[in-house]
């Protein structure tokens, strides 16, 4: 016999349990289906993952240059790789339990097993939980994965993907990275950290592509002092490998020899396809198509987070999650610009942004006026030895409406939350006091310079 409930959520990462505690926070029954680890890309072998390796890492880029801070570190500062695996995976497995409790807290009943929707309010559970589920709603949450490339496939040893990447058992001698985006910069700065002879090879003209070219520009300088070799505008025509790793070939006639080759050109959306063809799903690709209240084809069927193709970000997945389960529970909410959701990268240095940036002002035909503000002139920056790097702001000439906010530079992914707060304001910003000597007051200065009135950035020549 079917147990019944009034939400079913098939997937356990960001999206999935976000929508299964806010709709039991709503009032509804809820059962949540994951087949694999609960959390899903973003905490087991994504975000978090990640940001533990980025964190022993820039640890010790930080000890090596104890001598600029006037230390004297006596020894020599090696990274232990082993140690530094088992932290991450300590962390990962917190976080894991963590959220399992929290759905279990939330009186959310979970299904260990792959679900399969057999029709609109029906699903099938195999796995360590067989059963079979009805519902009122159904949420696919389905996730995404690495993009493999079909003339140089994944085969998990030699050529790997960040999955891979994340829990290697040694540190390689040399790794190739396919793909400057977010995941190839962040490995990037991880092996290069610890020794690894890094080459990042970026299709288009610069790193970071979806930023302006003056963020991948500065982030290929410092990647060079930390031993990075980036090559851009340039494609990888095939890789070869043998048993003492590979060799990657370069439409400019290149041949890079490499132990290890990470293909990092993005991640797909990912849908069973048995869920697709029963339920008769419209799709967008490999995504789940949706409307704005995250509502797809089906009716009574919603899908979120990387299903859909939107974002590839858990706090996308997180957004998309609440107005779901709003309209779920009889609101109507709709999701707003994408472009406002921030954007995040954690090398060395850090990148982030929100709103528009140059090149997309450009495209719009949109005449901006750009405030910029350098970390180099920052007190506290200096001082933590963190100079490099700016922020500029962008705001619209005709209506001074800010427009985006673009920032390279030491912890700039603590302060993207607060540039949110400034797009669309016409605010000037010298009436509101920031505390000093504060990062974010780089913040404050670009704010200023887009409207004329920094007080420590020098006025622009005309």
């Amino acid at each position: 016999m079917a147990e019944r409930f009034d939400v079913v959520v098939i997937g356990g990462g960001p999206g999935g349990y976000a929508s299964a505690i806010r709709c039991a926070q709503k009032g509804a029954t809820v059962a949540l289906v994951e087949k694999k680890s609960m959390g899903g890309t973003c905490l087991n072998v994504g975000c978090i993952p990640s940001k533990a390796l980025l964190a022993s890492v820039h640890f010790l880029t930080q000890a090596k240059h104890a001598n600029l801070m006037g230390l004297d570190i006596q020894g020599t500062i090696c990274p232990n790789w082993p140690k530094i695996i088992a932290r991450k995976d300590a962390i990962v497995a917190g976080f894991t339990k963590g959220v399992t409790g929290l759905l279990q807290s939330n009186g959310i009943k979970i299904f260990n097993g792959s679900g399969i929707a057999i029709a609109p309010g029906k699903v099938s559970v195999s796995g360590q939980d067989s059963a079979q589920l009805e519902c009122k709603t159904l949420i696919l949450a389905t996730g995404s994965e690495p993009i493999n490339i079909p003339t140089f496939p994944f085969d998990y040893k030699t050529i790997i993907s960040s999955t891979e990447a994340l829990s290697l058992e040694q540190i390689p001698a040399s790794m190739v990275i396919i793909g400057g985006g977010v995941i190839g910069c962040e490995m990037a700065c991880i092996y290069a950290a610890v020794g690894c002879k890094v080459t990042l090879v970026e299709a288009l003209s610069h790193l970071l592509p979806n930023e302006d070219a003056w963020v991948g520009g500065l982030l290929a300088k410092e990647f060079k002092k930390l031993g990075i070799t980036s090559v851009v505008n340039c494609k990888v025509t095939a890789v070869q490998t043998g048993s003492d790793g590979a060799t990657v070939q370069l439409e400019d006639g290149q041949a890079i020899a490499a132990e290890k080759v990470l293909v990092a050109v993005g991640r797909r959306a990912r849908c069973d396809k048995e869920t697709v063809e029963n339920l008769g799903l419209k799709m967008n690709g490999s995504a789940i198509a949706v409307d704005k209240r995250m509502q797809t084809s089906v009716p009574g069927v919603y899908a979120v987070g990387d299903a859909v193709g939107t974002t590839y970000l858990a706090h996308g997945a997180f957004q998309e999650a609440q107005v779901a389960s709003d309209n779920i529970a009889g609101h109507s909410k709709q999701m707003g610009d994408y472009t406002l959701i921030p954007r995040a990268v954690y090398s060395f240095p850090e990148v982030a942004s929100v709103g528009l940036n140059e090149q997309k002002c450009a495209e719009q035909g949109v005449d901006v006026i750009i405030g910029k503000a350098p970390f180099r002139a920052n007190g506290r920056s200096v001082a933590h030895n963190e100079g490099v790097g700016e922020i500029r702001v962008l705001r619209n000439k005709t209506d001074d409406k800010i427009l985006g906010v673009t920032m390279v530079g030491a912890s700039v992914t603590e302060l993207v939350a607060a540039a949110r707060a400034l797009i669309g304001s016409t605010e000037k910003i010298e009436d509101i006091c920031f505390a000093h000597p504060t990062v974010s007051e780089v913040l404050k200065e670009a704010w200023e310079d887009a409207f004329g009135l920094s007080l420590h950035v020098p006025p622009s020549k005309k």
